[in-house]
């Protein structure tokens, strides 16, 4: 059996002003109940007129006497009577849960009616109006940039070491890497792919070339024979300067050079030998396997990730940031999408339907659920109090329209009961 648990705490101010209202409609429906006894008591015996109201005033008493006992009986056993069928709420909470549970399941979660509140709440029409307004999509966008501010920042080193060293690893591990290396190689030298990054070395070992005559003559008369004259020596590593910066030069300007065509012989040649040749394949997965065990890849992969967190976060960070500029711009032709185009719209709807009942027939049953399993863990006594204290004001109207009502029908019995010999 469940352990009974007091209800949280709600608002001390509203339970205030909610038990003084429960305390005002109390004492009306009393106050009428004895106005009726009063009026009985003083009309007892007569006749006439008088007979009509004594006749109603005691109507007015039962009806009033029968209305507080039922709603009494809803909360406790009026006057502490055990009477049968009396404290339902109390006795009888988990039977309540249940069919509250199975009401809301039978009545709220029913494909047909979320298809029909999703299609009525036209979500789509209201988020693109909504985002049309510029100073809520420049809330949108600063909330999206604080939660993924804050998601870049609980995301730590050892979280990506853990990503890096666990799954991904592992993962190149056992994927052979000589065809998927042989297959982008193929494509790329196909479609001329390389030339960008063939002319890009180009031009950086040309402006090397002519910026540093200095360190290229050391490089070269380091390497040259001792017993070479120094004079000799300028004169060489100077001719060969110059004619390395010619023939780089000419590599650079001439996309026919057969130093181009040379290279894109080689490649092609590699590329083939790691899709076919077993020899260039198994020394592929060393250079691989090596690559892999050297410390400096997790290294490397968690420092471009903190290189690359940094910018994100001062680019989320700062309000003129290129990415809250382009999350605002984006944002903005969404909303323009969406206001433009029905079709869009209803193929959105759709899918937020889809997503509703999925979830619903996936999760209905747990949400429900979660109704009687909290009912059946309430105190019964504490959870009757504060039922009575939300709905007990309303109810104390079922006694004043029953000592109403009653005194009325008294009347009309009396009239009756005159008219019919």
């Amino acid at each position: 059996m469940a352990t009974s648990f007091s209800l949280p705490s709600s608002d001390p101010a509203t339970d205030a002003a909610r038990r003084r209202g429960l305390r005002r409609m109390r004492s009306l429906a009393v106050a009428l109940l004895v106005f009726a006894a009063v009026v009985y008591v003083a009309t007892q015996g007569m006749t006439g007129w008088w007979g009509f109201v004594n006749a109603g005033a005691e109507a007015s008493m039962v009806g009033a006497i029968a209305d507080w006992f039922a709603v009494t009986a809803l909360f406790k056993h009026p006057l502490g009577l055990p009477v049968p069928h009396t404290a339902l709420i109390p006795r009888r909470k988990d039977d309540l849960g249940r069919s509250l549970e199975e009401f809301v399941g039978e009545n709220f979660l029913q494909e047909a009616i979320i298809r029909d509140r999703v299609a009525t709440a036209a979500i789509s029409l209201r988020l693109g109006r909504w985002l049309a307004e510029p100073e809520n999509r420049d809330r949108a966008v600063g909330e999206i940039a604080d939660v993924a501010a804050i998601g870049l920042a609980r995301v730590t080193d050892q979280h990506v070491a853990d990503l890096i060293s666990e799954a991904i690893v592992p993962r190149l591990r056992e994927e052979p890497i000589a065809s998927l290396l042989g297959g982008l190689l193929a494509e790329t030298v196909r479609d001329d792919l390389h030339h960008g990054l063939v002319d890009l070395g180009l031009d950086e070992l040309l402006r090397w070339l002519v910026h540093n005559p200095d360190t290229f003559t050391e490089v070269l008369a380091e390497r040259a024979p001792w017993w070479a004259p120094p004079r000799l020596n300028t004169a060489v590593t100077g001719r060969l300067h110059t004619e390395a910066i010619k023939w780089v030069a000419d590599i650079r300007n001439d996309p026919h050079h057969h130093a181009r065509e040379a290279v894109d012989s080689m490649l092609a040649q590699l590329a083939t030998d790691l899709l076919s040749d077993p020899a260039t394949q198994e020394r592929a997965e060393r250079l691989k396997e090596r690559v892999l065990d050297h410390p400096a890849v997790l290294e490397s992969a968690v420092s471009v990730w903190n290189a690359l967190r940094r910018a994100l976060l001062a680019s989320l960070e700062d309000p003129t940031g290129a990415v809250r500029q382009r999350l605002a711009l984006e944002l903005a032709r969404f909303a323009d999408r969406l206001l433009a185009d029905p079709a869009l719209r209803e193929r959105l709807d759709g899918w937020a339907a889809d997503l509703a009942v999925f979830a619903v027939q996936r999760y209905g049953a747990e949400v429900t659920a979660v109704i009687t399993h909290t009912v059946q863990r309430w105190d019964g006594k504490e959870a009757a109090r504060r039922i009575e204290l939300h709905v007990g004001r309303d109810l104390q109207f079922i006694r004043i329209n029953g000592t109403i009502v009653g005194g009325l029908v008294g009347v009309l019995i009396h009239a009756v009961s005159l008219l019919v010999p």
